[in-house]
């Protein structure tokens, strides 16, 4: 009787500790957190940001200037530009973001490996328990521990793995993207406030000029000279040129801003932002007539678009291994014992090795439907890729074209305000001889005011175009 009791007692006992072990299986720890309700733990939260920096990794960033390619911009031989292109590659939150999109792609890359691995599992849980054939609560101390592992043998995690390495060096073009676009922003935005520094400065040269007339036609229709309406007249040109003054500095302000944007400055601070005055920028690199061809394989999106590619294939390939059967190998072990002394002891021990194969045989279409997807999608992302091959050599060719044109275009407008400047140079000895008047003088100077404004419009767009070949190029000029 007694040995039929003991056989019962460690049936239960086994029962018991199957329970506990697939309980703790199942079970999930959380943390306790004590959250603040005052309202400064709200706008704040000090715990969050201290986290993020201390999980910060020192990196350095050179790859970040060798992106923009430093010694390009240097051919400027502008201070002011390298520096701000400098602080936008430190401070610009759009190339900050870029960086931890990279981070956040390595991080998947990381846990997608992890399922190559074995997971491995261990637990404590003391319980106090009364027997059916004891009449007294006793303490059991149990200690779960299991391993689990799919054997990869047809290399479908491995692929799955791949596959999100490709997203992760992908990223990568992206953040060179990134870099190469807002450098070229900068440079764009700060040279156009050049050219707009130096039209405001001519354009107040022109209005003082129309105030002087429209000042000398009033002198002039009061001893009855000139005609009322040629006076009217004189006065509207005059309003017209403050109203483009004013338009002129509008813009000026608005690219300050940008540009104080693009370098991670307060928009507030635009005054502290130095800027070169048009005559000092002088370019001094060389701008190739042609490019080789072999330079579209140098740009970020195309690399972007071939990881995409080679990444689509790798899909197709897990989606058919789908179709494979899954095989996994799982080890339990459970010690069991009335007192934590002996816990880990073999005699209290129940342990189990277990391997399996598993081949879902009827999922309704699922496999077959998602083969096709994988297939479908890996054609539509390879029909980017080529129209994004396209796409690079349209842009390089029209970078080509305008800086070509526009080149052409600068120095027919530096002949005719070579002209201009002689014909004023003559204008103003006629006067001088007095034989015309102060008022056709200025109607003259007007006009070569007018045609440096047009030159400075040029000769900065020319530059523009420089940096729009730039970009083109992946910055590789």
């Amino acid at each position: 009787m007694q040995a039929d009791n003991y056989k019962e007692f460690k049936n239960v006992k086994k029962v018991i500790s199957i329970a506990l072990l697939a309980s703790l299986l199942s079970m999930n720890f959380m943390p306790a957190l004590a959250i603040s309700n005052s309202d400064e733990a709200t706008k704040k939260p000090k715990q969050f940001k201290s986290m993020v920096k201390k999980s910060k990794k020192p990196k350095s960033d050179d790859y970040k200037y060798a992106y923009v390619n430093m010694a390009w911009w240097n051919n400027f031989n502008d201070a002011n530009l390298t520096a701000y292109i400098n602080k936008a590659i430190t401070n610009n939150y759009d190339l900050k973001m870029a960086t931890l999109a990279v981070e956040e792609y390595y991080q998947n890359t990381k846990i997608q490996f992890a399922n190559e691995l074995p997971q491995i599992g261990a637990g404590f849980a003391p319980n106090y328990t009364k027997m059916p054939t004891s009449s007294s609560w006793d303490w059991y101390f149990a200690t779960p521990a299991y391993v689990n592992y799919e054997l990869d043998i047809f290399l479908k995690n491995r692929d799955k793995t791949k596959a999100v390495k490709k997203l992760y060096e992908a990223s990568q073009f992206d953040e060179r993207a990134a870099y190469i676009s807002v450098a070229s922003a900068v440079g764009t935005t700060y040279l156009n406030i050049v050219r707009l520094n130096k039209i405001i400065e001519l354009q107040k040269q022109i209005v003082e000029l129309r105030q002087e007339i429209y000042d000398l036609m009033l002198v002039s229709n009061k001893e009855g000279l000139v005609s009322t309406a040629d006076t009217v007249k004189a006065n509207k040109s005059l309003v017209a040129g403050q109203t483009d003054l004013i338009e002129l500095q509008k813009q000026q302000k608005q690219l300050m801003h940008s540009l104080a944007v693009l370098i991670g400055e307060s928009p507030d601070n635009i005054s502290e932002l130095a800027i070169t005055p048009y005559e000092q920028i002088n370019f001094t690199g060389n701008i190739p007539a042609e490019v080789s061809s072999d330079i579209i394989d140098q740009r970020p999106d195309y690399l972007k678009a071939e990881k995409m590619v080679e990444k689509a294939g790798i899909d197709v390939r897990v989606a058919k291994k789908e179709f494979l059967p899954s095989i996994n190998l799982t080890g339990i072990a459970l010690f069991n014992a009335s007192d934590i002394g002996s816990a880990w002891s073999t005699g209290g021990m129940l342990g189990s090795l277990a391997a399996g194969a598993m081949l879902p045989i009827f999922t309704g279409g699922k496999r077959l439907a998602n083969l096709r997807l994988k297939k479908t999608t890996y054609e539509r992302i390879l029909q980017d890729y080529y129209k994004t091959n396209l796409t690079a050599i349209q842009e390089i060719n029209d970078a080509l074209v305008a800086v070509k044109m526009d080149k052409q275009k600068m120095e027919e407008t530096q002949k005719q305000a070579d002209l201009e400047r002689t014909d004023y140079n003559y204008n103003e000895k006629r006067y001088n001889q007095g034989t015309i008047s102060k008022l056709d003088l200025i109607q003259v100077q007007e006009n070569l005011l007018s045609i440096d404004k047009l030159v400075a419009q040029q000769n900065i767009e020319c530059m523009v175009d420089y940096i729009g070949l730039y970009k083109s190029v992946g910055s590789k000029l």
